[in-house]
């Protein structure tokens, strides 16, 4: 059972910890445990029904109405909702509610609908990756598992290689070529199959190596595939070198017009670090520019 903060409870519901407390005063909407040293948490029924409620309420519900509701008929109306037109941050929490609850089918319910309501691209931008930065502070505070982290990044993941696989081949042969892979020990591979889509979109040539590849297997399969462009991503930090010393490696050993790289940790690098071949792309936004320049 997950233990969560109102800190917590306020970034991944979009409510302010003020408010909460208030409603939690007022009407007696969250009912707070204790640990055994006396501390306030939340659990995972309070996160659900918060989520069901922050939806209910920026729709327009008064919370007075909703208060007098139990979860399960909260529930039931945000099922009523989910029938009509929903935005971002309804979808958002939806999405979190799936994924506490490791409840695949309303995870695919909703993924689905997002992608058919935004297609890929927009799915992508104001949701995917969104929900995937505030459930970033539930690995911080230890509230999800590896097994959560697998269940949504698999389903998110099975949805990214149907996309791709939608694409037409390039049929130009003489399209810019570029690979895209994670160094060793890398292994989150939704923002380099994102960049996949968007190469691939593009009617680049593209090689897709996926995760964990050494640095040498880099080298042998740029000069095989004659590539002019790689494409990777750092999320956490690396074991046997810094991201810096890697790319420095990885451009004397590489001949390619440019090594474009992305990813959490490159910001706590100074303007300047990288290598002059390389380009380092802080958002989605900048390898959409990179691509139509």
């Amino acid at each position: 059972m997950a233990h969560y903060s109102i800190k917590e409870l306020e970034h991944l519901s979009g409510i302010k910890a003020h408010t909460l407390r208030i409603w939690e005063q007022r009407y007696n909407l969250l009912q707070p445990k204790r640990t055994d040293t006396n501390i306030r948490y939340y659990d995972d029924a309070d996160l659900k029904n918060l989520l069901n409620v922050a939806l209910l309420y920026q729709e327009g519900y008064k919370i007075s109405k909703i208060a007098q509701l139990p979860p399960s008929q909260v529930a039931e109306e945000v099922l009523k909702l989910t029938e009509n037109e929903l935005g971002q941050e309804q979808f958002i929490n939806q999405l979190i509610v799936a994924m506490v609850e490791l409840d695949e089918a309303l995870f695919e319910r909703v993924l689905s609908r997002v992608i058919l309501t935004l297609g890929f691209t927009g799915a992508v931008r104001t949701v995917i990756y969104p929900f995937l930065h505030k459930i970033g502070l539930l690995w911080q505070t230890a509230n999800i598992t590896p097994a959560h982290e697998h269940f949504m990044s698999q389903l998110i993941r099975q949805k990214m290689l149907v996309a791709i696989d939608a694409l037409p081949l390039p049929q130009n042969q003489a399209a810019p070529r570029v690979i895209l892979f994670l160094p060793e020990g890398e292994l989150h591979e939704l923002a380099l199959l994102y960049g996949h889509y968007l190469f691939r979109a593009k009617g680049y040539q593209t090689l897709y190596l996926g995760q964990h590849l050494p640095l040498v297997d880099v080298q042998r399969a740029a000069n095989q595939f004659k590539a002019e462009f790689l494409f990777t991503v750092f999320t956490s930090a690396m074991q046997k070198m810094t991201v810096v010393e890697y790319l420095e490696q990885l451009n004397e050993t590489v001949n390619v017009k440019e090594i474009l790289i992305t990813g959490a940790i490159l910001q706590y690098y100074p303007e300047g670090a990288f290598p002059k071949t390389t380009h380092y792309l802080k958002t989605l936004d900048a390898l959409d520019a990179w691509l139509v320049k």
